[in-house]
């Protein structure tokens, strides 16, 4: 009975993307400048955030919120994968495979909770602009987004828990490049029917309430739009919102097909290519998308650049 506990299993061995050497060497590199990228532009976010007095109001408070986010959320994927790239060695320890587990899944759905406040905030600012100041408020700002976290962090724990509970019978491989919930799932001997229903169940809440209160949000937003009386009014409504709508459909998309498609579960390698955008490319694709047509930031950077130089 000690063999099948979960204890006798000390350390997991991720399979990672690949075993081509050439095509590791390629990727680290690839992965690198994608990180680099990732942590300037979001740390830039924040840092127009916080010095920028004209860009003190809610919108750019939950933006750099977000930006946070994705700095920690990269962190906890990106470097080890880099290091299995270049490491004969993918073996992660119990503790580490957890961790990453937990901190990757709770930012996961603390900016599930982030991206359908940023809807409210738009739908507010758009359709109730007099109101706006009055309703979001600094500090309903700070209370909203010390819930998201807390709630993401808290929400994560009966699926982590679920999850470690199970008996693997010595299994270790994980054919992934991180942990992942399902994946270590996979891994159990025992019948775990309850649990896959459980973290089934949650994932699909997690994903689906978000996306319907989105879309009913941004339904009455684009009445409201279609309701100026002036083109250019219109116009500068509907850029307000651009960029968020990219990153929910990114976000939102991706994780959706891969979870709730079960022909797209059963091939790891597909399943892999899904990982990666949502774990990579969209902390990549924020900071891009909120700032290459937005004048605030742009200004703000170009005025920190001056400064600089």
């Amino acid at each position: 009975m000690a063999e099948n506990n979960v204890s006798a299993v000390a350390e997991f061995i991720l399979l990672g993307l690949t075993n081509n050497h050439m095509l590791q060497i390629i990727l680290f590199v690839v992965f690198l400048i994608i990180y680099m990228i990732t942590l300037t532009g979001n740390f830039l976010i924040v840092l127009v955030a916080i010095t920028d007095t004209s860009l003190h109001n809610p919108m750019y408070f939950f933006l750099a919120n977000l930006s946070c986010l994705d700095i920690i959320y990269s962190t906890t994927i990106i470097p080890r994968m880099l290091r299995d790239f270049i490491s004969s060695r993918r073996n992660i320890s119990m503790g580490e495979c957890v961790t990453q587990m937990f901190i990757s899944v709770a930012l996961a759905e603390v900016e599930c909770i982030l991206l359908a406040v940023m809807a409210y905030d738009r739908f507010v600012a758009i359709c109730h602009p007099l109101h706006y100041m009055t309703i979001i408020r600094r500090p309903v700002c700070i209370k909203i987004a010390l819930g998201a976290w807390i709630s993401g962090f808290l929400l994560t724990v009966p699926s982590v828990i679920s999850v470690w509970s199970v008996d693997r019978c010595g299994q270790n491989e994980i054919n992934h490049f991180e942990c992942e919930i399902p994946e270590l799932i996979a891994l159990a001997c025992g019948n775990i029917v309850v649990i896959q229903l459980l973290n089934f169940i949650l994932g699909s809440a997690l994903l689906i309430i978000p996306t319907i209160f989105i879309t009913a949000t941004y339904v009455r937003i684009i009445r409201s739009v279609l309701r100026i009386a002036t083109s250019a009014g219109r116009k500068k409504a509907f850029s307000t919102c651009t960029f968020h709508i990219i990153v929910v459909t990114i976000f939102y998309g991706l994780p959706m097909f891969s979870y709730m498609n079960p022909k797209a579960r059963s091939d790891a390698g597909t399943v892999k290519i899904y990982t990666v955008f949502y774990t990579t490319i969209t902390p990549l694709l924020n900071p891009i998308i909120y700032t290459l047509r937005n004048k605030d930031i742009k200004r703000s950077l170009r005025k920190i650049t001056k400064k600089v130089t």
